[in-house]
């Protein structure tokens, strides 16, 4: 039978979340706890990789397995074995043929940037003093709605075959003395949200003018957007799917 697993984890001990071969990857660690815990090899496929930093609020991968699953029984013995930095939350027996990755409708990511220096949020937000211009901020970030080519956010030599993105809500928020960034979209290509919000940045810093983000975004050039901001401000803290393929 196939489940979806609902996984939360802290992304700063691990090399991302796909498999590598010389290093510590979420997908790793989690396929090791449940080939322990089913006592056979157990394989999962995700909703999307995440970089090397980042943390995950909620997404979801998909695993096939031998038995009956319920949330009581197996929550707390796949949590008793997981590290702390990573946690299972719900368990969903979906159609045999639903997919966690292919089946997601669209995925959403926050960025967190810190206004004060707080050593508290070391690891978990950027730290950015300098003045910004949230209203021309703001006016940047909604020429991102819609269905365009973001080939000039997208980290270079990646393998997809387009970059076309449909962006379906593109916001900042000011909570406090943090400010955070929230983006939803059908897919998101290599490194695009930490480029985004560079070259926003930029925007609200005046380094470049609203103009020059228009042509940047025209550009599909990596090299005319902004700098990517640390990964370890990054949230995934969603992903759709629709109701048809849980049973």
């Amino acid at each position: 039978m196939r489940y979806f697993f609902e996984i939360t984890y802290n992304g700063t001990p691990y090399h991302g979340w796909q498999n590598q071969p010389n290093a510590v990857s979420v997908q790793q660690v989690v396929e090791d706890c449940l080939t322990k815990v089913f006592r056979k090899k157990i394989s999962i496929v995700a909703s999307g990789r995440t970089d090397t930093g980042v943390h995950c609020v909620k997404q979801y991968f998909h695993a096939d397995v031998d038995q009956v699953l319920d949330e009581e029984n197996w929550l707390p013995k796949l949590n008793s074995i997981l590290p702390r930095f990573i946690a299972i939350r719900s368990i969903r027996l979906v159609k045999p043929d639903a997919n966690a990755r292919y089946d997601a409708l669209d995925r959403t990511y926050e960025y967190h940037i810190t206004r004060i220096k707080d050593p508290i949020l070391v690891g978990r937000a950027y730290y950015f003093f300098r003045d910004l211009d949230m209203s021309t901020m703001e006016r940047a970030t909604a020429l991102l709605l819609g269905e365009h080519d973001f080939e000039c956010f997208s980290k270079v030599h990646t393998d997809v075959n387009h970059f076309i993105c449909n962006i379906k809500q593109a916001k900042w928020n000011q909570k406090g003395n943090m400010l955070v960034f929230t983006i939803t979209a059908n897919r998101f290509l290599r490194g695009m949200v930490r480029s985004v919000v560079g070259t926003l940045i930029d925007v609200g810093s005046k380094k470049i003018t609203l103009k020059q983000f228009q042509e940047i975004l025209k550009s599909k050039d990596r090299k005319q957007a902004g700098m990517n901001v640390p990964a370890d401000a990054l949230y995934l803290t969603n992903v759709k799917y629709p109701k048809s393929i849980f049973v």
